[in-house]
């Protein structure tokens, strides 16, 4: 970025002067002194930076749009491929590898810099960098609207590392012991760097805060489900300097990069990464801390008595600061050795090193110096002190006057640490090969060390005890295990113990320690979960031999390391045949376990028939976005939300963009397409399945219409109603299908579960959104004048408002006048409504129903569960057989 715009347009305007120098603290903010300018560029050259006391940031390698974000709302922004997706696609949310990111040094690059956002990424160009304004407004004298600018003539520059860190560092060990609400970080989530920019102070000052201020909020251009991203500090570690907080609008000397909040950015030393606000459009003097949503339920350490369940009804609790996370706490881990490295042992015929260097990282917060590292190879009962290394110490030498990037880099004065610093210790192999595990642990100038045992919560904040290192003697050799591995990787003794039966909150990492630890666990309460495999099932399965069965005659496919063949039910399947043809050959944990009920899981022993040998991966979306149909029954693809029109009070119609306006849906009459998003704080699979109200022919859009269900004070609304009506336009959503038993080909024609049947007659009995799949049959039927199919629909709802589809229905049967009736019964009619009045119950069914009267009449139900359920029974008394039936 070197060559960007805001170095050819900056050109003209000089740096100012630094306003002060050696050990003494900053000069007043600008408000009591003016901008100066001399002769020097912006940008520091190469031939500038000259030879530094300090270390300089590593060198870029190019970056590219990667494929994974061609079809998300980040298309604009290029990335490193190595970092490690932790919420799959989209939002971006990322950690680079732990060696990579330990062996490139004490600054990160960009390329490397762990990044967390929550939606996409606001895009602004080049050309449009020093235009973008923000403000500072609420409680201030002065209110300020300012452009980048603005805040690079106007103001006094400062330059000096910094240590951004996630809240959520290792939490992947929390989600091991008990699932939280947030996704797997590993040991990675943080990062180094050096920024550039304005003090905060010099700003407020500037501005003037009111008598009473005493909190500052931020708020980001990043447009998400629940607004815009926001949160707040106090206002006096805004206004001290040695609290070091900035507005930074430069990263290693470049301009900042979208994902780390091009064009400007709060960056707030010694404090969680979720308070320095990206993409910054206000800052908000303010009496009380920010209520903004984000604010409040994330960033946060709730008492670990509190569930992910009990935590969603506690809206008091959320809201006490005293849970609310600032500075960071002491942490640390061990990079080398690396999960898995093996070093070799002495034998009679060889020798090994005798002694192997363990290395790794240490921070701490609130600018506290972490002062002690140790190491035990016994459990803590004796500890051994490591070297430190303090790279940020090296900027404290710099020379008087000295600039880097435009800024001041003086810290001579700031006794503060704001930096990640670097051990080592020399640990002889002979007592390794003695050793159960090593463990270390950091202690800041404060004295708080890290703790033994983990402080599990809600959110999965915070996470720092001693991290530990497993040790196994594998023949001539030891080989060393980490505790996780981030996101969904495998690995980790972690997994392994949990996997073992180990009770890893027992204070002793899973391990049986003696009697009193076996009884411990013996008054453990099990967990609830049915057990999906047969004990006698004894057999291997390979990958080769599993894709060989990647077909419609035997179709097997896998769930949590089993596989299962699905061909028994190929018939009985209540989603069709294409369900499990979708699915063949397939690892298809996700999607089964996020879809299916507690007695489909229970049933699925009687198909269980090995265990995978190895480890499958999900079927990539195909890489030709020109195929003519979209839907695609093995691999999930996207498509852009376009538009959300309003319908009813609760309901919408969800326009979707498919690749191009000449792409078929793919989609027959009377079946419907799965649709996949995932939870805003778990990023755990939501998929629910859907039918469209477009067209069977229509070609570059998808129609969906969907009642959403909001969180009431009586009960949870639907997880993916909701988060399909808080994701931005723009944003992708995942699809794949057809599947469903029952497909209306034409005049009369059905084809169940394989099974081509005749019908003389529908009866059409839906409830709410269910119309839809009956809409798309009654369609079919009425706009095919050749088409002597008679439709019988009964509609019921609980007010006239909540009609779906009414007008295209009144329509519909006015076409087919004589093959078609309709009508609509409703539990709460007003006091002008002509049509039915109460229930679908039996009076009902029986009158427009009646009994069964040969095999070419059929019923088609789609409704709420009760109702489905009510409606088979009725139907069953009458003389109805399940294979007249069709529920979607």
């Amino acid at each position: 970025m070197a060559a960007s715009a805001i170095t050819t347009t900056m050109e003209a305007y000089p740096c100012p002067v630094p306003a002060h120098a050696g050990s003494l603290p900053p000069s007043p903010p600008p408000t009591a002194r003016p901008s100066r300018k001399n002769s020097c560029r912006e940008w520091d050259s190469d031939a500038q930076l000259g030879s530094k006391p300090y270390p300089l940031p590593p060198k870029c390698a190019p970056k590219q749009v990667l494929f994974e974000d061609l079809k998300t709302p980040d298309r604009h922004v290029e990335r490193d491929s190595r970092l490690i997706r932790l919420t799959g696609v989209h939002p971006f949310n990322v950690e680079p590898p732990l060696t990579d990111l330990y062996d490139e040094g004490f600054l990160t690059s960009e390329n490397l810099h762990y990044v967390r956002n929550h939606g996409h990424v606001p895009e602004c160009t080049d050309n449009e960098i020093l235009d973008w304004s923000f403000t500072v407004e609420g409680m201030v004298a002065n209110p300020i609207t300012m452009t980048v600018r603005d805040l690079i003539e106007d103001y006094v520059q400062q330059t000096y590392p910094i240590t951004l860190v996630c809240a959520g560092n290792r939490r992947k060990e929390q989600n091991v012991v008990r699932k939280t609400k947030g996704f797997s970080w590993g040991a990675a989530g943080l990062s180094t760097a050096l920024w550039t920019g304005v003090p905060i102070g010099d700003l407020l000052s500037r501005a003037k805060p009111m008598r009473g201020a005493r909190y500052v909020c931020f708020e980001g251009a990043d447009k998400l489900p629940n607004g815009y991203y926001g949160t707040s500090i106090k206002l006096n570690w805004c206004l001290d300097p040695n609290r070091g907080v900035m507005v930074a609008h430069k990263m290693n000397g470049d301009v900042l990069h979208p994902d780390h909040g091009k064009p400007v950015r709060i960056v707030i030393p010694g404090q969680i990464g979720g308070r320095s606000v990206k993409w910054l459009k206000r800052i908000i003097v303010t009496a009380e801390p920010s209520d903004n949503w984000y604010h409040i339920y994330d960033n946060r350490v709730l008492p670990t008595m509190i569930s992910p369940e009990a935590s969603a009804d506690l809206p008091d609790t959320w809201k006490d600061e005293s849970y609310a996370i600032y500075d960071l706490n002491a942490n640390s881990a061990i990079c080398y050795p690396q999960h898995n490295e093996t070093i070799p042992l002495a034998t009679e015929s060889s020798s090994s090193s005798s002694s192997y260097t363990f290395r790794g990282y240490a921070y701490g917060g609130g600018g506290k110096r972490i002062t002690r590292m140790e190491l035990t190879l016994d459990k803590g009962k004796t500890w051994r002190l490591a070297n430190m290394r303090y790279p940020e110490d090296d900027y404290r030498l710099a020379p008087e006057g000295d600039t880097l990037f435009g800024g001041e880099v003086d810290i001579t004065w700031r006794e503060a640490s704001f930096c990640w610093s670097f051990w080592d210790i020399d640990v002889p192999v002979s007592e390794l090969a003695d050793a159960d595990d090593v463990m270390v642990r950091a202690m800041d100038d404060g004295m708080m060390v890290q703790p033994r045992d983990m402080y599990w919560s809600v959110l999965g904040m915070m996470n720092n005890p001693w991290f530990r290192l497993v040790i196994h003697r594998e023949g001539h050799s030891l080989r060393f295990e980490h505790p996780t591995q981030p996101a969904l990787m495998p690995g980790g003794w972690m997994e392994r113990v949990k996997k073992e039966g180990g009770n890893l909150s027992n204070g002793f990492w899973g391990e049986k320690m003696g009697k009193e630890d076996e009884e411990e666990a013996a008054v453990q309460e099990p967990e609830k979960e049915i057990c999906m495999t047969r004990a006698d099932v004894k057999r291997i399965i390979t990958p080769e031999e599993l894709e060989a069965h990647d077909n419609d005659t035997e179709p097997w496919f896998v769930v949590n390391g089993q596989v299962y063949d699905g061909t028994p039910f190929l018939e009985g399947h209540p989603g069709g045949a294409a369900s499990i043809f979708g699915v063949a050959g397939q690892e298809a944990t996700e999607e089964f376990m996020t879809i299916h009920s507690e007695n489909a899981k229970a049933m699925m022993p009687e198909y269980h028939i090995g265990t995978l040998s190895g480890s499958l991966t999900e079927k990539e979306e195909p890489a030709d976005p020109t195929r003519a149909v979209f839907l695609q029954s093995k691999s999930w693809v996207k498509a852009t939300l376009e538009t959300r029109d309003v319908v009813s009070h609760d309901s919408k119609i969800f326009t979707f963009k498919l690749d191009h306006e000449h792409q078929q849906i793919g989609l027959p009459t009377g079946q419907h397409l799965l649709v996949r998003l995932r939870d805003p704080a778990t990023r755990e699979a939501i998929i629910r399945a859907y039918t469209p109200v477009s067209e069977v022919d229509d070609k570059g859009k998808l129609r969906i219409l969907i009642k959403i269900y909001k969180d009431s004070g009586e009960q949870k609304g639907g997880k993916m109603t909701q988060a399909l009506d808080a994701i931005p336009l723009g944003h992708f959503v995942e699809f794949k299908g057809p599947v469903g038993k029952f497909e209306y080909l034409s005049r009369g024609l059905c084809r169940i579960s394989g099974r081509d049947r005749h019908v003389r007659r529908f009866h059409m009995i839906c409830g709410g959104s269910g119309i839809t799949p009956i809409f798309q049959v009654l369609r079919a039927v009425a706009q095919d004048a050749e088409d002597a199919t008679e439709c019988n629909l009964l509609d019921g709802n609980r007010g006239e408002e909540d009609i779906l589809l009414r007008s295209e229905l009144d329509q519909l049967s006015s076409a087919a006048s004589g093959r078609c009736t309709l009508l609509h019964t409703l539990t709460q009619p007003g006091e002008s409504w002509t049509g039915g009045r109460g229930r679908i119950d039996q009076a009902l069914l029986e009158k427009e129903v009646g009994v069964r009267k040969g095999e070419q009449e059929m019923v088609l139900v789609c409704g709420p569960e009760a109702m489905e359920t009510s409606v088979k029974e009725i139907l069953e008394k009458m003389g109805w057989g399940e294979e007249d039936m069709v529920f979607f």
